[in-house]
């Protein structure tokens, strides 16, 4: 028997869908994950036993394969281990496979059973809902995915069960998740205003027209002038994110895992990277490709201090 459960796998702010298919057989006791999966995907293996174990439900004497399709495409990550341990609930007759198909899964799974957060929840709400899914996903990312405003028509909607044994409760039918409230907008706080600097006329007048027409700056002065002053207070004159930006900007902050600690806003994002950061902290990259802060600064201000000292400007 060979049982499908979805998932996505996350190329930029994309989220490509992943068919985790799981086969039990009869052949060599082992417990094989194929599909080009990095090294947290092939752990996913111990950390799915224990967490069935931690239920009462052990792993069946027999050969099982997990494939990651399509299997050219590379797999990066701990949100496949909700996936795979769902897959093998179908396959060893916990869960009914008809209910899955509603569903796309991420979550990251602890030895005890429950799910641990994971980034990228509201990419992965939105692929959902486009292909008329619901999602699953851990009970702290569920506000952030139903913030994505699941479709009415789509009768999947958000689950973010705390644990294992809650998901296999609810689709058994004896303890019903409720849908997560969405992530409420949060109120932006004090920001450092233009009204506060005396003098600087001409950085003033040079910082408006630069909020006007979206311009690059290059400020140039000596050490205590208010180079860093006035970019500060360069997002105060910028308008408010509109509701699409607020979205693109949302994303990145999810994949990058800082939407949970910073929440959603209509504040527009500044970032001021110091002049050691490497190359990929500043454009992205990584053994797990995360974005940089050429990315999370999306549609704010770019701060470069000290720029003739970042790595690869001359």
């Amino acid at each position: 028997m060979v049982a499908h459960i979805e998932t996505v796998a996350f190329q930029g702010v994309e989220a490509r869908p992943v068919d985790v298919q799981v086969h039990l057989g009869t052949g060599t006791v082992v417990f094989s994950v194929v599909g080009l999966g990095d090294k947290a995907v092939a752990e996913s293996r111990e950390r799915v036993r224990a967490a069935l174990h931690a239920i009462g439900l052990g792993l069946p004497a027999k050969r099982i394969t997990v494939n990651l399709a399509p299997a050219d495409l590379p797999k990066e990550g701990s949100h496949y281990d909700l996936p795979i341990a769902l897959g093998l609930l179908v396959v060893m007759g916990v869960l009914p496979a008809q209910e899955l198909e509603r569903f796309v899964a991420i979550g990251e799974l602890s030895l005890d059973g429950t799910i641990n957060p994971v980034a990228g929840a509201l990419p992965a709400a939105i692929a959902a809902n486009a292909r008329g899914k619901g999602l699953i996903c851990p009970e702290a990312c569920g506000p952030e995915a139903a913030w994505a405003g699941m479709d009415a028509a789509n009768p999947g909607g958000v689950l973010a069960p705390r644990s294992i044994i809650a998901l296999v409760n609810h689709f058994r039918g004896s303890q019903v998740l409720s849908e997560p409230a969405p992530m409420k907008a949060v109120e932006a706080g004090p920001v450092p205003d233009l009204r506060d600097i005396k003098g600087q006329e001409s950085a003033k007048r040079a910082l408006e027209v630069a909020a006007a027409g979206g311009h690059n700056m290059l400020m140039v002065g000596p050490p205590g002038s208010g180079k860093s002053m006035l970019a500060a207070r360069l997002p105060g004159i910028l308008p408010p994110l509109s509701p699409r930006e607020m979205l693109e900007v949302s994303m990145v902050s999810s994949l990058a895992g800082e939407l949970l600690k910073t929440g959603i806003g209509r504040r527009r994002p500044y970032r001021a990277p110091h002049h050691s950061a490497s190359m990929p902290a500043l454009v992205g990259g990584g053994l797990r490709v995360r974005p940089g802060e050429i990315s999370l600064a999306h549609r704010g201000v770019l701060f470069l201090d000290e720029l003739p000292e970042f790595p690869g400007i001359r």
